[in-house]
């Protein structure tokens, strides 16, 4: 379908009800969400622990795009695209390393870590290296969290800054750690993941481990009430009791939206973990459990769970048009020790167990939108942020019309 199809089929989409087929499907449709979504948000790439020493970099991969992320300097960290300015060859080929020199193994273009071009042999005495180099894109820094952006002229990192400075203070992510990482491919579009994350009404018949311990599966008078008791103890464990919705967001501000909420914990657990007992050290300042978890949002596809004792990071993102990469980060905190202050896998049990049963429903959910019955349908009471997310989406195709 052309842009001025598309743009109509959104325009005239009716309200609260999921998308119809094409846009799950059509690789129109799918490289208008590279161009016009993907290419224009900011992007969690990874947490500076993750390259802790001058020279060590790491891959970040979607669709047909390849960023090193990289540690030029003590202070700078650079997100260099992944194409040699020779003949277009990926330089760094695994998903990661540490080295002074980025060397493309085809012809040997060596590149400094800020990208620029040092040694290209045979190119004839008139050759000028200067202005040659690795692309740059941009990057800005969250409390340790690397995010980047690939648009000419994004809309200001600074706005998620200021946004986030006081509800994460407390959290001392800057000087967190890297407990594991890992990724799980999706046989599914990118945006019924997304779909998925931003709705509650699933939880409770699909994940019995989660809803053990968590209020957001069971709203209602008793579960707001729990709510406003974690705010009221906020400020004496030391963690914000602000709640900030900047989601979703039209320009100028596109892609750099960002959301912080705390939820209640039920059953008295203190974390997300098979008991409900603590996994790791308080984080950063954090003085005590206050019996509740946050969520945190920052652009389209990063989602945080916020845990007193660690951190969960998701970020999902396309690999094709029904393909998707959930990733997932656990932090702790940086002086924590495995072994010794955790067991790594009792502290990513619950996510773990929690995004396999996600990926199932996912690809289940894809293998429905196939059929040629398959029809949207309306959205409950429980799924508002889906629509939030799926109304914003369909904005984007009116604006690109």
């Amino acid at each position: 379908m052309n842009k001025q199809e598309l743009a109509r089929l959104a325009a005239t989409h009716p309200k609260r009800y999921s998308l119809p087929q094409v846009f799950y499907r059509d690789r129109d449709v799918y490289r208008h969400d590279i161009e016009q979504i993907f290419l224009k948000s900011w992007l969690y790439a990874g947490h500076q622990s993750e390259i802790p020493e001058v020279g060590d970099w790491f891959l970040f991969e979607f669709d047909q795009e390849s960023v090193i992320i990289v540690r030029s300097s003590e202070t700078e960290i650079n997100a260099l695209l992944n194409v040699c300015q020779h003949r277009g060859s990926r330089v760094c080929v695994e998903s990661s390393g540490c080295s002074k020199r980025l060397t493309c193994r085809y012809h040997g273009w060596t590149y400094d870590l800020d990208g620029e071009l040092k040694a290209a042999a045979h190119m004839g005495e008139s050759f000028d290296k200067s202005g040659i180099g690795l692309k740059k894109i941009h990057v800005g820094m969250l409390h340790g969290m690397i995010f980047i952006n690939f648009a000419a002229d994004p809309a200001p990192f600074s706005l998620v800054k200021e946004g986030l400075a006081g509800c994460l203070e407390s959290y001392g992510l800057e000087n967190a750690k890297v407990a594991h990482r890992q990724s799980y491919p999706i046989a599914s579009n990118w945006k019924l993941a997304v779909e998925n994350y931003t709705e509650c009404y699933h939880c409770a018949p699909a994940h019995p481990e989660y809803s053990r311990g968590h209020g957001l599966a069971f709203p209602g008078s008793r579960s707001d009430q729990l709510g406003l008791d974690v705010m009221g103890r906020a400020a004496v464990c030391g963690l914000s009791d602000k709640t900030v919705n900047r989601m979703y967001m039209d320009a100028p501000a596109f892609g750099a939206d960002f959301s912080y909420d705390r939820y209640p914990l039920i059953r008295d657990h203190l974390t997300g973990s098979f008991d409900g007992q603590p996994l790791a050290p308080l984080m950063g300042s954090i003085k005590d459990y206050d019996g509740g978890t946050t969520d945190l949002q920052v652009g389209p596809v990063t989602f945080g769970l916020m845990y007193c004792d660690h951190v969960v990071i998701y970020r999902f993102t396309p690999l094709g048009p029904d393909t998707a990469d959930c990733d997932i980060t656990w932090l702790v905190r940086g002086d924590a020790e495995e072994g010794v202050d955790y067991d790594r896998e009792k502290l990513i049990w619950l996510w773990d167990v929690t995004t396999h049963a996600d990926k199932t429903i996912i690809e289940r959910n894809q293998k429905g939108v196939n059929s040629r019955y398959y029809a949207p349908g309306p959205l409950s009471e429980m799924e508002n942020f889906t629509w939030n997310f799926l109304s914003w989406y369909l904005q984007s195709f009116r604006s690109a019309a």
